[in-house]
């Protein structure tokens, strides 16, 4: 993941854009109940390590999403894939740390989000840091402040009515070599590096509607997936 816009006030459902930046070849799964032991958990799967990079929990209305950050990008040997982040994030809460043996994993931001509160955790490798988000629109990247998305961006989702304005933010134009844009492309040493998936998410206990696509920069129409009542 490397974009995420979250909207949120008290008793309002949550809602969220998710753009995950991945290799290209890195194989995938469509949102759905990947998870057994987690049978009210959705979200897409990664193939090559089995966890996601969004994950909504229907019964609380919970969505926790992992963003790559760059200060330690690769894990020691044996350390815990990122990917199992955004499933203890829904499952436990803002108690996930005491879950989970942070010690060798590469670095991140944990996104947390429900109709009550929007809180992130930056981990550099290092030290794990918390930030309580205010109501209202939030944007987090991978690259963080440096990238320039949240300046060229965030009023634009502010303003934007959601879904439909939100949509044509992401459509407005082709994916690019510009850590600003929303939607990239990056070519290096015959890897491609760009945006493979895009979610709309809107949330509130006991009720999850997804809105994604693979290419979600088209303005082909997205697939939804509705669960709850």
């Amino acid at each position: 993941m490397c974009t995420v816009v979250a909207c949120w006030s008290r008793g309002q459902p949550v809602r969220i854009l998710a753009l995950r930046d991945e290799l290209t070849s890195r194989g995938f799964d469509d949102p759905g109940r990947w998870w057994p032991g987690s049978p009210d958990v959705v979200g897409g799967r990664d193939r090559s390590a089995g966890g996601t990079w969004c994950a909504s929990r229907v019964g609380t209305g919970a969505t926790a999403l992992v963003l790559n950050r760059p200060q330690k990008p690769l894990a020691d040997p044996g350390a815990p894939s990122r990917g199992v982040l955004p499933l203890l994030g829904v499952t436990h809460g803002a108690d996930w740390p005491r879950y989970t043996a942070l010690d060798g994993m590469a670095s991140f931001t944990l996104v947390l989000a429900t109709p009550s509160r929007l809180t992130t955790w930056d981990f550099d490798g290092a030290t794990l840091g918390t930030t309580e988000h205010p109501p209202g629109t939030s944007m987090v990247t991978s690259g963080g402040p440096e990238d320039g998305k949240v300046a060229r961006h965030l009023r634009a989702f502010a303003d934007a009515g959601y879904p439909h304005g939100w949509r044509r933010l992401v459509a407005s134009g082709p994916p690019r070599d510009d850590p600003a844009a929303l939607v990239v492309r990056h070519e290096h040493d015959g890897r491609v590096f760009a945006t493979v998936f895009g979610e709309l998410i809107e949330a509130r206990p006991g009720r999850l509607r997804l809105e994604y696509s693979r290419q979600p920069w088209t303005g082909a129409p997205w697939r939804t997936l509705a669960v709850g009542r």
